[in-house]
């Protein structure tokens, strides 16, 4: 089975157990999770595209097929001519989104403490926005941004008609290891915030 299927089905899953929310207070729990959801989904917009635009280091790269890679092997050969500013800039916005990005979990377990969550309740709480934001990676940016429109050509045109802009889960394997990396600590940060 496609790993991008199963990491779906997992999101879905983790909405489905909240989503028969039918207490006024637990749906305002509910959408409160949403809208984490939605600010870490909104933060990884801004760092693909914060490292898109300034490209601060060549390790961003590696995040492409392996002939987009070969493609703009000169460019990164050349990174390092390139003014600094610019790099500098989008490295401290990459960095600012990831500091941001844990708030994002932080505000969800101080939320789930005050309000009396069970281990159980914050762990599908933090799969709900980790899964929820690794699915919108998986169909709106790897599907949607890679293979249907020319977002990165427009800004790497030496790219354009590579075959690996139409490779679907090309990075199928990467995916399923941030899948479980992201499980296990959702599980620690739910054990965090009980104790």
């Amino acid at each position: 089975m496609n790993s991008h299927v199963i990491i779906g089905v997992i999101g879905v899953i983790s909405g489905i157990l909240c989503a028969h929310a039918d207490v006024p207070e637990r749906r305002i729990i509910l959408k409160f999770t949403i809208l984490l959801m939605l600010c870490s989904i909104v933060l990884l917009c801004l760092m693909i595209l914060a490292a898109t635009v300034f490209m601060p280091y060549r390790g961003l790269a590696k995040n492409f097929p392996k002939d987009v890679q070969e493609a703009l092997t000169p460019r990164l050969d050349e990174i390092d001519k390139q003014p600094k500013v610019p790099r500098i800039f989008g490295g401290v916005l990459i960095v600012i989104m990831c500091i941001l990005f844990v708030i994002v979990f932080i505000l969800g377990g101080i939320d789930g403490k005050k309000n009396g969550f069970t281990f159980g309740q914050l762990l599908v709480r933090f799969l709900i926005i980790a899964f929820g934001t690794k699915a919108f990676d998986i169909i709106a940016l790897d599907y949607f941004l890679l293979t249907k429109t020319n977002f990165f050509q427009r800004f790497f045109p030496e790219t354009k008609g590579l075959a690996g802009w139409k490779d679907f889960g090309y990075n199928r394997k990467q995916h399923l290891a941030q899948a479980v990396v992201m499980l296990v600590c959702c599980c620690v940060l739910a054990l965090i915030f009980i104790i």
